[in-house]
């Protein structure tokens, strides 16, 4: 295991005005090229929220009462529009946004969308699949049954991404399209930014085929993947992973040696995808989840509901493709967690990662949206203020609009 070198990282932080604003200018003309793609990993339910429905479709309690599915649907619209201004060009084909669902979560998701008219988006551009299934194993190393004659089985990790995008011809839908790059993200960030034309900016200044946005590891023992290199080779290694003697190295500044936390935000360009799906798929290796799997005794044919974790379901994971990139061909793009990561996990009551967790982390960023535009802002600190992604897509043209005024919380501000 050895830390990643400079030359391959970028920073928002380090970044100047002028170079954003490059960067930014590169993605806004693969957009209306209609040469960038967004795709959303969402095949996971809310089994720990507490729903039995996707995860896409909850609702965190926000003033708006948004799911995060039409809050990321209208960060994509505004961004399109974003690159219209800049370019003062049409975006006529709009971006592809591609939805990798499980077998248990594609039908309400589809039913979701067209219930909701696509938040605004052209139906055409919303593209559903599916990723495959595993079965699932006792620790003894026996196949569980779903019913005497089935069976249980589980989706295959998000890293099933790229078996499915062979299988369902959506690596092929891309090319017919004229997508040449992709941004991948998890449906749980509330905060994320969908298709963020800064980071993609950068990927293309760099002519990489692979990266990956990270935020700084908080402390030594945070429990978060961590960017890096094993054996030469480019991987995020897992918290359970890392020895304590590496987590808590320290450059003589103190900053953390070991510190990419990754947060599942990816560029890939669409023939590094090929190039997986048609000759390093069958080379992922398989992760073990100890898991809660309910099961059929085949004794009595009765469905037992575990109460402790009792077998494995075997998962891969989508960034475990670092490691296929070339060397000149990966990059890492650092991110300040409290504008970008703040993702949805656990039912209100956990310690993090919950819907309350959520709704503060966009209230606050909308606060401070609000403020560095010359806002001020009455009423109670603990009040929510929401802005629509309509109006903004992160804290951009809110000076005309608002500079000067009082703005009384909670409110919610939509065009």
């Amino acid at each position: 295991m050895s830390p990643l070198s400079d030359n391959i990282c970028g920073s928002v932080l380090k970044a100047s005005q002028s170079e954003k604003e490059k960067y930014e200018n590169l993605a806004f003309q693969k957009i209306i090229n209609g040469q960038l793609a967004v795709l959303l990993l969402a095949g996971g339910q809310g089994t720990r929220l507490g729903v039995s429905y996707p995860k896409g479709m909850y609702d965190v309690g926000l003033i708006s009462k948004k799911s995060l599915f039409q809050l990321q649907a209208e960060r994509l619209l505004k961004l399109q529009k974003l690159a219209e201004e800049r370019t003062g060009q049409v975006c006529v084909d709009g971006i592809p946004w591609y939805i990798m669902t499980s077998e248990s979560t594609v039908k309400p998701t589809k039913e979701f969308f067209e219930a909701n008219k696509f938040f605004g988006l052209k139906r055409k551009n919303v593209v559903f699949f599916k990723q495959g299934t595993f079965p699932c194993f006792s620790f003894d190393g026996k196949i569980l049954l779903a019913s005497k004659f089935e069976l249980q089985r589980a989706p295959d990790g998000n890293g099933g991404l790229y078996r499915a995008l062979g299988r369902e011809k959506i690596l092929e839908d891309m090319k017919n399209r004229g997508v040449s790059y992709i941004q991948l993200y998890c449906v749980d960030n509330i905060l994320v930014k969908v298709g963020d034309p800064i980071f993609t900016g950068f990927c293309l200044s760099r002519g990489v085929e692979v990266a990956n946005k990270v935020v700084p590891k908080l402390f030594p023992t945070e429990s978060v993947g961590i960017t890096c290199k094993v054996n030469g080779n480019f991987q995020v290694v897992e918290y359970s992973e890392i020895t304590e003697k590496a987590s808590g190295k320290k450059h003589k500044d103190g900053s953390l040696v070991y510190s990419a936390a990754n947060i599942c935000i990816h560029f890939f360009t669409v023939d590094f995808l090929q190039r997986v799906v048609e000759k390093h798929e069958k080379d992922l290796v398989h992760h073990v989840a100890k898991k809660k799997i309910s099961y059929v005794d085949t004794q009595t044919g009765e469905t037992v509901t575990p109460n402790e974790p009792n077998g494995i379901k075997m998962e891969k994971f989508v960034f475990d493709v670092f490691r296929f990139a070339r060397e000149d061909q990966f990059a890492v793009w650092e991110t300040i967690r409290d504008e970008e990561f703040a993702p949805l996990k656990n039912a209100d009551g956990a310690s993090d990662f919950t819907a309350k967790h959520c709704r503060n982390a966009v209230y606050s960023l909308h606060r401070k949206y609000l403020k560095a535009a010359g806002v001020t802002i009455t009423g109670s600190s603990s009040s929510g203020i929401e802005i629509s992604p309509s109006i903004t897509y992160s804290g951009e043209g809110l000076t005309n609009l608002v500079k000067d005024k009082v703005i009384q919380a909670p409110t919610h501000l939509s065009s």
